[in-house]
C-alpha cells in the first residue's frame, strides 16, 4: 500500500501578524487559532496557516493560487477592503482564464483564477 497525504497546509509568513489576520478575515477567510503563534485561514476548500514569522525575501516570492467561481466578485470585494493596494490590479484575461492578483500586507501574492 502506498502512503497517502490526508491534508496539506502551507505556512504563510506575516510581517505584522495582527494586520495580516485582519486582512485575511476581511477577505472572507475564517480564522481559527492554530498552535505555536499561528492562525488557520480557511475559505471554502482552501486552507493555509498564517504564521507570526517574516523573512522579506521569502514573503515576496511566495504565491498562492485560488480557483474561484467569480474572479470579478473576488476583485471587487478585495478592492473595497484594500483599495490602495489593488488600484493597479485589474481582472485580466489569458485565453479563456480570468485572473486577479492581490498582494497581502507583507508581499505574499494571492492569485485568483476563474
Amino acid at each position: 500500500m502506498k502512503p497517502t497525504i490526508k491534508e496539506l497546509v502551507v505556512y504563510v509568513p506575516a510581517e505584522d501578524f495582527e494586520v495580516s489576520k485582519l486582512f485575511y478575515a476581511a477577505l472572507g477567510f475564517d480564522l481559527t487559532e492554530g498552535w505555536g503563534d499561528t492562525m488557520d485561514c480557511r475559505l471554502g476548500g482552501a486552507v493555509f496557516r498564517l504564521q507570526n514569522d517574516f523573512v522579506k525575501d521569502r514573503a515576496e516570492n511566495f504565491m498562492m493560487k485560488f480557483d474561484v467561481d467569480d474572479v470579478q466578485a473576488r476583485h471587487d470585494h478585495a478592492k473595497k477592503i484594500i483599495d490602495e493596494a489593488i488600484t493597479q490590479t485589474l481582472v485580466t484575461m489569458i485565453g479563456d482564464t480570468k485572473i486577479c492578483h492581490v498582494w497581502d500586507p507583507c508581499g505574499v501574492l494571492l492569485i485568483f483564477i476563474q
